[in-house]
């Protein structure tokens, strides 16, 4: 700042002027020059904290006051860095939103990036594919490798507009998934380019193809006993019209026919009934005892005529909550089962006790035990046993008199006690019916 005046005026001492006031001038110019400088430079110091300062958040600093022009500067820098740390905040908040709403979803959600490598999933995404020891979604990979869900995924980065596909992961549960594979344009702050939304089908599905096993065979089942029925009175009608003894036995069978019909009707209504209940737990009590010896005094004609002997292992036992009316069926349709399927002449237990402590992984309640000495049942049936119309030998179920509606009333109606089935058998040592209630 100096340096021109400086050597003006050590010019004008070379070409002879004055020396004193050269000299004068020379050392005001050179104090007046530091004296600017360090204002000027004090002042930039000043201006480079604040804006230090405004960049880090932070207030600033004191110092000296600064200039008017660099003043000026400082604080239009500053209501620029608050400006902006604004629109931080209001970014990372609809992030923070985005990031909410995205986990909120019922439905798994995956982000891949542009090379197909998955960025980040959902809470529901980690609980469908699970968690693997990284803290990672795991089984993500097979996924992505399926041909179809790949197939979708190059579809729409190739076009970029959404793609659909339907896949059946086989492993480690079939499910039936319908996948939406939607590009990102422009993409995610963190690269994602794809998100994949998956719907799990497979309750749904499994519903349908129930519904339609359902009418099918019980359709079916009306229809052997109707056609008997039709068949019978058609005779009646013709060729036996005049045979009083073909007359007595075809009204018999169908009686019998129409009876099963009866069964068959009842079973379907009752089982509808609690169905349309299951998710209300029931109230009051029953004497699980008391219920399990007046069935078992029902039972008598039915045992007598498979010449089966019934012994009963009855302790106090309370189940609550409970709707006495049906655990009697309970216990109707599990007795019924042992005598029907069972050894004929074999023997049947009854056992009713309360757990009071944990045993065989049941928690302190209520143990209903129907075990027989029949030919068993094999390993691959007992998965099935409940559902409906299912037998083991539909041959020798519809000549016991079984509707295939038993283990499948007796499955809703536990699970609507909030209780367990548990089912033990093996070939050629008899079979086992566990009910578990809570109670004691």
């Amino acid at each position: 700042m100096g340096g021109v005046p400086t050597a003006a005026l050590l010019l004008l001492l070379a070409q002879g002027a004055d020396p004193t006031t050269a000299v004068l001038g020379l050392l005001a110019t050179i104090v007046a020059a530091l004296l600017l400088a360090r204002a000027w430079l004090g002042t930039l110091a000043g201006l480079e904290a604040d804006l230090r300062a405004a960049a880090e958040g932070r207030p600033a600093p004191p110092h000296d006051p600064l200039l008017p022009s660099a003043a000026r500067v400082s604080e239009a820098a500053a209501r620029l860095t608050r400006s902006l740390a604004e629109r931080e905040a209001q970014l990372s908040r609809m992030r923070r939103a985005d990031a909410a709403i995205i986990e909120a979803l019922p439905d798994p959600l995956i982000v891949l990036a542009g090379d197909r490598s998955p960025l980040r999933a959902n809470a529901a995404a980690a609980r469908f594919f699970g968690t693997g020891p990284d803290g990672h979604t795991a089984d993500t990979a097979a996924f992505l490798r399926h041909p179809r869900i790949a197939g979708a995924v190059d579809r729409a980065l190739a076009e970029g507009a959404p793609q659909t596909a339907e896949a059946m992961l086989p492993v480690p549960v079939a499910r039936d998934l319908s996948t939406q594979v939607i590009p990102l344009d422009p993409p995610l702050s963190d690269g994602g380019r794809l998100l994949i939304v998956l719907a799990d089908r497979t309750q749904a599905r499994a519903a349908e193809r129930m519904r339609a096993d359902f009418v099918a065979n019980a359709s079916h089942e009306l229809r052997t006993p109707l056609a008997s029925i039709i068949g019978f009175v058609e005779t009646l009608r013709g060729p036996a019209a005049g045979d009083p003894e073909a007359s007595t036995r075809f009204l018999t069978i169908i009686a019998e026919q129409a009876d099963r019909m009866r069964r068959l009707i009842e079973d379907l209504l009752g089982l509808s009934r609690i169905e349309m209940t299951e998710h209300q737990a029931p109230t009051g009590e029953a004497r699980l005892d008391a219920l399990a010896r007046d069935e078992a005094a029902a039972m008598a004609p039915i045992l007598a005529s498979r010449n089966a002997k019934l012994t009963l292992d009855l302790s106090p036992a309370t189940v609550t909550p409970a709707d006495p009316g049906q655990l009697a069926q309970v216990l109707r349709n599990l007795l019924e089962n042992a005598v029907r399927y069972g050894r004929e002449g074999g023997k049947i237990t009854l056992s009713v006790r309360a757990l009071s402590s944990p045993e065989g992984g049941l928690p302190p309640g209520v143990l209903l035990s129907v075990a027989d000495d029949g030919p068993g049942i094999a390993r691959e049936h007992i998965p099935r046993l409940t559902e409906r119309f299912y037998r083991v030998d539909a041959g020798r179920s519809r000549a016991a008199g079984g509707t295939g509606l038993g283990l499948a009333i007796v499955k809703h109606i536990v699970g609507h006690h909030r209780g367990r089935l548990l089912i033990e058998s093996e070939l050629g040592r008899g079979t086992v019916m566990k009910v578990w209630l809570p109670g004691g």
